[in-house]
């Protein structure tokens, strides 16, 4: 046995995408996606680079707090509709491509600065049908794990996975100040440091 050796699983079809109501409520995710998070969060095969070929594994109900088509994309609405919400898992689907990132916090999002919290982490899908390209990305440097000042909305680290305002701009306007350069976390998780939204 070559513990190297990376099957070739083009040819190995994944786990069904069934519709199994009240798991998700998402137009961005499908089951597979809440599946692979879900075993992320309860440190289940994640070190497995063919997890996302196993039974679905669903034991969360995710319920949708916001969602940007219906609510709005802005700092307002997200400390509105997310403020003080433990374990939440955030999903963004990057303008004008497949490509999937997000990051879970298992604290509340609270007002403040910055905090830390050595249990989060972000991730990147390229496509919700290609999940074996997905990256994860724990915590690295402990110093500023989230920031919540009212001009960002979900923000891991300092700039790892920004959505915001610039500070001068109202808390009511849509991001326009996004970024995705590792800094905190110990993996990048996107090619690129191009707009999100």
């Amino acid at each position: 046995m070559d513990p190297d050796f990376k099957p070739d699983n083009s040819n190995i079809p994944l786990p069904r995408n069934l519709k199994i109501d009240g798991i998700i409520d998402s137009n961005i995710v499908n089951l597979n996606i809440a599946s692979i998070v879900s075993r992320w969060i309860d440190k289940v095969d994640i070190n497995s680079k063919l997890a996302h070929l196993r039974e679905l594994y669903l034991p969360y109900k995710f319920n949708l707090l916001l969602r940007g088509s219906r609510d709005g994309f802005s700092p307002k609405k997200f400390h509105e509709l997310c403020g003080n919400k433990p374990n939440t898992t955030t999903f963004i689907k990057v303008r004008e491509t497949e490509e999937i990132l997000g990051g879970y916090n298992p604290s509340k999002w609270k007002s403040s600065d910055s905090y830390s919290q050595p249990c989060s982490f972000i991730f990147s899908f390229k496509n919700k049908d290609k999940l074996g390209d997905s990256i994860l990305s724990h915590v690295n440097n402990m110093n500023n794990t989230f920031s919540y000042p009212n001009w960002r909305g979900p923000s891991f680290g300092s700039s790892d996975l920004k959505l915001s305002v610039p500070g001068l701009y109202s808390t009511s306007s849509s991001y326009n100040f996004n970024i995705c350069k590792q800094e905190y976390y110990e993996k990048k998780i996107r090619d690129t440091e191009d707009d999100l939204i």
